[in-house]
């Protein structure tokens, strides 16, 4: 029983955190903000660019962060431990794009008030909206894949420490 709750139920539980995290983060944002972000989201390349990057990056960490998870016998299997650092890093350019497609689109805000002297407060904020929903996907796409590595680092120590350390050929040992 104890095998198998630190060889199979604890490494596939740490690596539902992040899932539950982005889910806690999507339920937590307010409805009319998360409304306005779905609606102009879908004319949005650079969102799209995020967020496919993003999410790409987010399934390979999670399963990298399952098979860094395992116990092998004696030990956690640590090859995947600098893939995973590697992506890791990978996820501080997230803001950055977010970052590029936030000032995107207040040239293009502005570029459009240049060229009509004015605007109706509802073209602003049609022109502004790939600016704040860039933004938003940069930093949830950079939230979301920082907390992989986040949960095997805390997850092999409670593996660990549940299963007494390291132990030598022992039955009750993982």
């Amino acid at each position: 029983m104890r095998r198998a709750l630190i060889q199979r139920v604890l490494p596939i539980s740490f690596c539902l955190v992040p899932l539950l995290a982005a889910l806690l983060i999507a339920l937590a944002t307010p409805k009319k903000a998360l409304g306005f972000y779905l609606e102009h989201i879908r004319d949005s390349r650079i969102d799209w660019i995020i967020l496919s990057l993003g999410l790409v990056l987010f399934a390979i960490q999670l399963l990298l962060s399952w098979r860094a998870l395992q116990w092998r016998a004696t030990a956690f299997d640590e090859q995947y431990d600098r893939w995973l650092s590697h992506l890791a890093q990978a996820a501080e350019w997230f803001p950055m794009l977010g970052l590029i497609g936030t000032v995107a689109g207040i040239l293009q805000t502005f570029g459009d008030l240049a060229k009509t002297g004015s605007a109706s407060p509802q073209r602003i904020i049609e022109l502004y909206a790939p600016a704040i929903t860039a933004t938003g996907s940069g930093l949830f796409m950079a939230l979301i894949n920082i907390l992989p590595t986040w949960v095997v680092l805390i997850g092999r120590d409670l593996i660990l420490e549940l299963g007494g350390g390291v132990r030598a050929h022992s039955e009750d040992s993982p």
